[in-house]
Formats: C-alpha cells, sequence, structure tokens
C-alpha cells in the first residue's frame, strides 16, 4: 500500500462541545427499556451468531471454535467465534505495520472526526445492540450496561479526542530569537497489543482505541467472556472510518496469540487489563525479548484490587450502607474497583450498621439479566463460580462467620448470594485475596483505632487501586487520606469505591494494581506516544566563533 497523498490541514480546528454522555434510565413504558427489550429479545432468538477474526479488514474463519456462553444461562451460547493461531497473528502485525503508512500520516482533524463519528454511532445506532451483547453475554443488568457500553464507551471516545487534542497542543513555551521550537508526538515504531478483558465493553475499546488515535496500529485480542460486544465495538470502528488493518481483531488462546506478538520485532506496547499474576508474567517475558526489539516497549496496564471502604464513627450510616452494597455488589463484585473489605466501628457495627446492611442485601432479588427488575445477575463463568466459592469456604475454615449469603446455585447460570463475612482477624484469607465476586468482609476495629486501622488497610494487600473514606469529620478526612496516601490510586469521600468517569475521576492504581496510567485523561496519550522536538533557524550564524573567542 502506497503512502496516501494526503490533503493538508488548512486551519486550526475547534472540537464540538465535548461533555458526558447522559445516561438513560430505561423505565418501565419507556421508548428506551421498550427498544432495548427488543435488541435482547432478538439476540436471544437468533441462531448462534458466528464471529471471525478480521485481519486487513477481512473475515478470516479458521474453523478452530469455540464458544461464548450466556452466563445467566450457560447451556446457550452468545456466539461462536473463530480463534487465530501463531500464523494468523504473524499476518495480522504485517498487516498492521503496513496500514501504518498511511494512517500515522492521516491528518489529525481526519483520525479525530473517525473517533467522534463512532461515538456517535454507540450513542445513537447501536446503543441497544451493544447493550444486549453486553448484558447476555457478560451477565450484566440494564444499568450496569448502560454505565459501560455506552455512556463510557462513549465518553472515552469523545474524551479520548479531547485529550489528545489538548496534548497537540503542548509546545514549547521559550524560543530563541530568529529559531521556532516544535514538539510532534509521533505513534511508536511497531505496533501495540491491546489484551481486553471480559467485565467491561468500554475497557475493550479504550485498549484498542487509544493507542490507535494517536496514531498506532493494534493487535486486540479480546476476552473469550466478551467476544460478541467486542465484535460489534470493532465493527462499529471500521463503520466509522478506521482503515483496515490499523486495528486488528484476533480473537482466540492467550498464550498463542500473546506469545506471537511479545516475540516479534515490531512489537511496541502492551495495553493490558487482566489479573495481576499474567501481567506480571507478560512483564517478564518482555524483559527477557529486549534484544530483540527496535526500543524499549511501553507497559500499560491495569491488573487487580482489594478496594476497601473505611467508615469513621461521625459517617453517616445510612449512606455508608447504601454505598457499600452498591459499591460490593453491583455487577456481583466484578469490577475491579468492587469494594472487598468493609472498616466499621465496633460500636457502630453492633449498634446499627450490620443490621441495616443484613437487612437491606437480603431485599436484593438476583436472577437473568433480561429480566430488568434483578440488581443481581451471575457470575461470569464455571472458574469464576468455583474460586468465589472456593473462597467463601476457606473463609469458613479460617473462623469467618458468614452473617449474610455463602450459598451459590449453578444448576442454569452462575448465581452467588451477595455474601457477607466477619472476621475477627484483619488479614484472613477473603482480606488479602483478591476474590472478583459478590463477598465483602467485615472487620469491625476498635473505636479509638482509627489511625491504627488506617496503618492497617494500607499493609494488608498488596494491591492499590479504589477506596473510600466515610466521615463528617473534615479532620478525620485529611488524617485518613493522608495515612492511606498510597493505598490507592483513586479516592473517595462518603461516596462508593466504584463508578469513575471518565474526565471527572481518570482511572488506574499503582501498586500490585497497575502501572496508573489513568485512562479517561490525557496521561495515557504519552504512553503510546514517541515525542520529537524541532528546532528550525530562520538566520545562518555569520561564523564558527562564538563573541567569547573574540579579542
Amino acid at each position: 500500500m502506497a503512502s496516501a497523498p494526503f490533503a493538508p490541514q488548512q486551519g486550526l480546528f475547534n472540537l464540538p462541545s465535548i461533555k458526558n454522555e447522559p445516561m438513560r434510565n430505561y423505565e418501565a413504558k419507556s421508548q428506551d427499556r421498550a427498544k432495548l427489550q427488543a435488541a435482547v429479545d432478538e439476540l436471544r432468538s437468533q441462531p448462534t451468531f458466528q464471529v471471525p477474526c478480521i485481519i486487513n479488514g477481512k473475515e478470516v474463519r479458521t474453523g478452530r471454535k469455540n464458544k461464548q456462553l450466556n452466563p445467566s444461562d450457560h447451556a446457550q451460547a452468545v456466539c461462536e467465534y473463530h480463534e487465530a493461531d501463531a500464523s494468523l497473528v504473524q499476518e495480522a502485525i504485517k498487516g498492521a505495520i503496513e496500514a501504518k503508512k498511511v494512517w500515522e500520516n492521516m491528518p489529525w482533524n481526519d483520525r479525530a472526526a473517525i473517533f467522534l463519528k463512532a461515538a456517535d454511532l454507540i450513542a445513537h445506532k447501536y446503543r441497544y445492540q451493544v447493550m444486549a451483547a453486553t448484558m447476555l453475554g457478560q451477565g450484566k443488568n440494564t444499568w450496569q450496561a448502560e454505565i459501560d457500553a455506552a455512556a463510557e464507551a462513549i465518553d472515552f471516545l469523545r474524551f479520548g479526542v479531547r485529550d489528545l487534542n489538548t496534548l497537540y497542543g503542548l509546545q514549547p513555551s521559550e524560543h530563541a530569537p530568529t529559531q521556532w521550537n516544535r514538539m510532534e508526538m509521533r505513534p511508536l515504531e511497531g505496533f501495540v497489543l491491546a489484551v481486553s478483558p471480559f467485565n467491561f465493553t468500554a475497557i475493550a475499546l479504550q485498549l484498542s482505541s487509544t493507542p490507535a488515535m494517536i496514531g498506532n496500529v493494534v493487535i486486540w485480542k479480546p476476552s473469550p467472556l466478551a467476544i460478541y460486544s467486542n465484535y460489534l465495538i470493532y465493527k462499529i470502528l471500521e463503520e466509522a472510518g478506521v482503515p483496515a488493518g490499523v486495528i486488528q481483531f484476533v480473537p482466540g488462546p492467550a498464550e498463542e496469540i500473546v506469545g506471537s506478538c511479545i516475540s516479534h520485532r515490531e512489537f511496541a506496547g502492551l495495553h493490558f487489563t487482566g489479573s495481576t499474576h499474567v501481567f506480571r508474567s507478560l512483564w517478564k517475558q518482555i524483559g527477557n525479548n529486549l534484544d530483540k526489539y527496535r526500543g524499549y516497549p511501553r507497559i500499560v496496564g491495569e491488573t487487580g484490587g482489594k478496594n476497601f471502604h473505611l467508615i469513621h464513627k461521625s459517617a453517616n450510616v445510612d449512606a455508608a450502607v447504601i454505598q457499600s452494597i452498591r459499591a460490593a455488589f453491583e455487577y456481583q463484585g466484578q469490577k475491579c474497583s468492587a469494594l472487598s473489605r468493609l472498616y466499621v466501628p465496633q460500636s457502630m457495627w453492633k449498634g446499627e450498621f450490620k443490621d441495616k446492611l443484613v437487612k437491606s442485601i437480603n431485599e436484593i432479588t438476583q436472577g437473568p439479566v433480561e429480566q430488568f427488575q434483578h440488581f443481581m445477575g451471575p457470575v461470569i463463568a464455571r472458574h469464576s463460580y468455583d474460586k468465589i466459592m472456593g473462597l467463601i469456604d476457606a473463609a469458613k475454615k479460617e473462623g469467618g462467620e458468614i452473617i449474610v449469603g455463602g450459598t451459590g446455585d449453578d444448576s442454569k447460570g452462575y448465581y452467588i448470594k451477595p455474601t457477607v463475612i466477619e472476621t475477627k482477624d484483619p488479614k484472613s484469607v477473603t482480606m488479602v485475596n483478591e476474590i472478583f465476586g459478590p463477598v465483602i468482609t467485615v472487620y469491625a476495629y476498635p473505636d479509638d483505632e482509627y489511625e491504627k486501622t488506617c496503618e492497617l488497610i494500607d499493609s494488608t494487600t498488596e494491591y492499590a487501586l479504589t477506596g473510600s473514606i466515610f466521615s463528617n469529620d473534615r479532620v478525620a478526612l485529611i488524617t485518613a487520606s493522608n495515612l492511606l496516601r498510597n493505598a490507592s490510586g483513586m479516592m473517595y469521600f462518603n461516596d462508593k469505591c466504584t463508578g469513575a468517569v471518565v474526565g471527572q475521576q481518570p482511572f488506574g492504581g499503582a501498586r500490585a494494581s497497575g502501572t496508573n496510567d489513568k485512562a479517561g485523561s490525557m496521561s495515557i496519550f504519552y504512553r503510546f506516544a514517541s515525542a520529537r522536538t524541532i528546532k528550525e533557524s530562520f538566520i545562518d550564524p555569520p561564523h564558527y566563533l562564538y563573541p567569547s573567542n573574540l579579542d
């Protein structure tokens, strides 16, 4: 493919106004409810959809098939998909590198228009289809699908364009006489590998589109548990105008696909969301391959969390209970930001907090996501169900008291009751290990040990993703915030530890939780850019000597 003779950008263009996508409520008898219900019914009734690999814009059916099951009804496949192998990955890399010759030279206003169009396509033409695929394929209820597959996905695209536009505008402020200094933000030399998780359709979009937005080409390996919604996202990007080969869609076995990418000379970056164990393993493999690469690959990752709510004696009990239930049990606790550790003063816990928490949890209903009334649905798959139930059993054996929940039913879907464990050991198994399910462990701390409890929170786990402090005492908030400065990359005062919004709370954590590059902000684009400074002189020097060399 020859380099395209692009038209010059003959103006400095202003972007449309960028605001967060308004979220819809899907009230009974509303048009939104009816249209979403129709999309869900259509997906449930259609023959099993066949998802191909997409290489250089062409559908590739390898014959190596696997299924994405409906976690609400694991006898039903949402789709069948064709798996890529190492040889197809090599073809994808070759095609991406060729596509880069045109893509990185496309004027910024044209690239921006593509991603703004993709946002509008999700907001209007495809909102209900992407939500239905996320609901049935990934076990999200209506509200969770709306805030993810619709609003957050749209926001990542629109705010990404805005943030990158701002980044391009950050130029040197100083210029010597007769000189002009400039800075370019080049894409990386090579390709970026995006490895996306099952739990957020918007994250899959962000992992693949963020590097592409700044001119990179991307090999995208979607989660096997989110294939259908991710395929729809790919097709939307294609319809919006992303050229063939810029993003290669390669579902399949992680070890084979990822291994083929990170062993390639043109590997330039990893954009990853997933388990801490896998991320650490990949980092080591990349380090061992450094002699193969053109340069030092950029490694961007968001992994696990063991997130906390710290309740101070001055807190509003009702608000803390409500926010803890939402943080722990929305989407069955399958958010890396989900509440897992709850610290409550002993007197408050025995007084009213425990009773109100248990009463509200017992009112939660659970069922298939197409039944809109349920607050909770299933966990994603068999391995998740078994792991979560195993950790509940381990807590029991350690002496933890199950005060609500603790049971599951996997006969039709993978359902686990919202579970609260009370522990006397603040470093028990479910206080330390990531669960990724609807389980919180409560430690009732001595009323006079607030600061000591902050130190305990900071030292209990290796993670540092999200945390919340509930207090109506400003000094107590400041004290805990200072003591917990490094315990989380996301800190909330009197609000739940989930629900970061693009453009409002850039997302990311440190320690074992990731590289804290803050998706949803300008910061993430620095990681996929290689800056070049340009100095241009307008007047030639008269001599090689400086004034200090002259008599």
